[in-house]
């Protein structure tokens, strides 16, 4: 019971940590969540969990590193393979080398095999603190790609480093020949094993495809639990798990773009339920970070053998000096062009860029985890020297990379957030821009046959806001938006007629009903044709009709459709005449008059929309209660892109504040009209 009532806090403190970034966005989550996470542990009665590094590594880093794996475009990983493979693997190994030397130097009570193990583990990068930071300030997109690659791969560099310098310690015995041979295997054992496994478990969901169990409930829980196979079975191999479930989901990526045709229903259950799965293990990972803290400090600070202003003092000279080395090693490898083709989406050398690599490269939980995963004991029975201070240390290191990425990053980033076309995202206009083009997204990605004609008008209206805030509806540009809305009702209108015309040959309607119909169109297209003679011609054209009709006498089949109500009639000839004038319309929209053409087509929609609801024998119309449904779709997403803006720091506060009156006039006005 205790452990369920500790998940459920941590699971409150996951949502209040995101609801307290909207008041302060310049902190990120995952800062916030750590705090929550210490200030529970410091309760009375607050919650305590003893972290278990094997149930951690499968229960979370599993999963997170199979979806960086499937969303990571593989293309451009591919093309920063150079780069990634020097920092996930040259960076780590120099990393262990010259820091374990550093430590062993600066705190002579750690053994050198000990330093080395401390410099291991707090080598990998952390690829769920890299997302969080990356996606907070906009880094360049090749930046942003070089560290989702570094983090997938130097985890399992990291992590056997860590395993062979432990070892070292425990058993006083090391070999390096052994260790390289064993990385190896363990590496590119992993990413096989990942492969086959992951193309087993597909091949295994397209078999019982074949059986005709399409549930998707079924093929979901097995994609839920692919990651933790991978994971489990490939260390039960002697393998890499982390590599496994980073290839399982690439090669997982791979299969859903070759079938996303045919499982559509699929994939959108499986974003809903990864999003879901992804928020809660994402925030997990920093909220227990933040539990294991008070633990951690209070060994040390309790413990009168240590100096703590002298221990705080190595946290930060350890900080520095990773910091110093990955820099030192971006420059070093970023300067030896050899590396790079000229075309290189990384180019030239600067400053800033290798600044901002430099500093993104946070440590995190798996850091954490492995400093857990420390054994007690070496094999004599002693106790293993200076683990406490060992874990400290990571978790000292942790928060220094992350308070530093969170403070200096958006400084350095600053003049990056850049749109496509090179200027920054400070305008109101801009931003509105930017919130409405959200908005249209998601009305359409909710429009279906039931709410089309809705979510066209919503989508029409939309447009016209887009259009007025560029400043775009100018006098002319009005009167030439009136000229297009005429032409196109006047394209749709011919299509009734001739769809009138269509059925009468079909005798599908009478010929008195036929006349009454072109009656009305010819007012209607009067109305619409802007010429001097539209009068005479419809007068002419009407007393033509007169005399055919009076002297016509047309062979209709006497069947019993034709005796209907006119009410009935009326339905049928409009649904179909619409049918066709959007048909119509259709075939001469272009990129010069689409957004007319929408409105147009939308009027239209909702006429078919609102016949359709009385054949079926509804007393209410369902287009207005669709409309506003789709309107509050439209004004929420609208809330969250401002939002999203903010936090990303590409609109200020007064910005923000005139977007949110803007959206709260826009929902005021829905609901009074409803």
């Amino acid at each position: 019971m205790e452990l369920f009532i500790a998940v459920l806090v941590l699971l409150v403190l996951i949502g209040l940590s995101n609801i307290l970034n909207r008041f302060v966005p310049f902190i990120p989550v995952p800062l916030i969540q750590i705090a929550l996470g210490f200030a529970v542990a410091l309760l009375p009665a607050g919650v305590h969990l003893p972290l278990n590094p094997e149930l951690f590594f499968v229960l979370f880093i599993a999963p997170l590193l199979y979806n960086d794996g499937k969303r990571t475009p593989r293309n451009e990983l591919w093309n920063l393979r150079a780069p990634i493979l020097l920092l996930a693997l040259g960076l780590v190994f120099v990393t262990v080398l010259v820091g374990g030397y550093a430590i062993h130097w600066l705190i002579p009570t750690i053994p050198l095999p000990a330093a080395f193990a401390l410099a291991a583990i707090l080598s990998p990068t952390d690829a769920v603190a890299v997302g969080a930071m990356a996606g907070r300030v906009h880094l360049p997109k090749s930046i942003h790609r070089l560290l989702e690659g570094e983090a997938l791969m130097n985890d399992a560099s990291g992590l056997v480093a860590f395993k062979f310098a432990i070892a070292a310690t425990v058993t006083g015995v090391f070999s390096l020949a052994e260790a390289s041979v064993s990385f190896l295997i363990i590496a590119i054992g992993g990413l096989l094993a990942g492969a086959l496994l992951s193309f087993l478990l597909i091949r295994l969901g397209v078999w019982i495809r074949r059986l005709g169990m399409e549930d998707v409930t079924i093929h979901m829980l097995l994609q839920i639990l692919t990651p933790f196979v991978i994971y489990l079975v490939s260390e039960e191999m002697g393998v890499s798990g982390i590599l496994a479930v980073v290839a399982g989901g690439i090669i997982h990526a791979i299969e859903r773009d070759r079938t996303e045709s045919v499982q559509l229903k699929m994939q959108v259950v499986s974003m809903s339920t990864w999003s879901v799965i992804l928020y809660i293990l994402n925030g997990l990972v920093f909220v227990i970070l933040g539990v294991q803290i008070p633990d951690v400090l209070n060994t040390i600070f309790a413990n009168a053998s240590f100096n703590n202003g002298q221990v705080l003092g190595y946290v930060g000279l350890i900080t520095l000096l990773l910091l110093v080395l990955r820099f030192a090693w971006i420059y070093v490898f970023w300067r030896g062009n050899k590396w790079f083709r000229p075309q290189s989406s990384i180019g030239k050398p600067k400053f800033k860029a290798m600044s901002l690599i430099s500093l993104s490269g946070v440590r995190g939980a798996v850091t954490l985890a492995g400093a857990f995963s420390i054994p007690y004991v070496l094999e004599d029975g002693s106790p293993f020297p200076e683990r406490d201070l060992i874990i400290f240390l990571a978790a000292g290191v942790i928060l220094l990379t992350l308070i530093a990425a969170s403070a200096l990053l958006p400084v350095l980033a600053k003049n990056d957030e850049k749109t496509t076309d090179g200027e920054p995202l400070t305008t109101e206009r801009k931003a509105q821009d930017i919130m409405l083009n959200a908005a249209i997204r998601a009305v359409k990605s909710e429009m279906n046959e039931e709410n089309k004609a809705a979510a066209l008008a919503v989508v029409s209206d939309l447009s016209k806001y887009i259009r007025q805030a560029a400043g775009q509806l100018t006098a002319g540009k009005r009167k030439d938006i009136l000229k297009q809305e005429a032409a196109l009702n006047l394209i749709g209108t011919r299509a009734e007629r001739k769809e009138v015309q269509k059925m009468l040959d079909e005798n599908v309607i009478a010929s008195d009903a036929a006349f009454r119909c072109n009656s009305w169109l010819d007012r209607k297209e009067m109305m619409l044709a802007n010429r001097t003679n539209t009068q005479m011609m419809f007068s002419i054209s009407e007393i033509g009709r007169v005399i055919g009709h009076l002297f016509t006498e047309r062979q209709e089949a006497p069947t019993p459709q034709f005796m209907i109500e006119n009410a009935e009639l009326y339905q049928q000839v409009k649904l179909r005449t619409s049918e066709a004038a959007i048909k119509a319309i259709r075939a001469q929209m272009n990129d010069a008059n689409r957004t007319v053409a929408i409105t147009v087509i939308a009027k239209y929609e909702r006429v078919i929309s609102k016949l359709r609801s009385w054949n079926q024998g509804q007393k209410e119309d369902p287009f207005d209660q669709n409309k506003m449904e789709l309107q509050m779709v439209a004004i929420q997403e609208q809330r969250n892109t401002v939002q999203q803006l903010y936090e990303n720091g590409e609109i200020n506060r007064d910005v923000a504040a005139k977007l949110r009156r803007f959206i709260n006039d826009v929902e005021a006005t829905v609901l009074k009209n409803s």
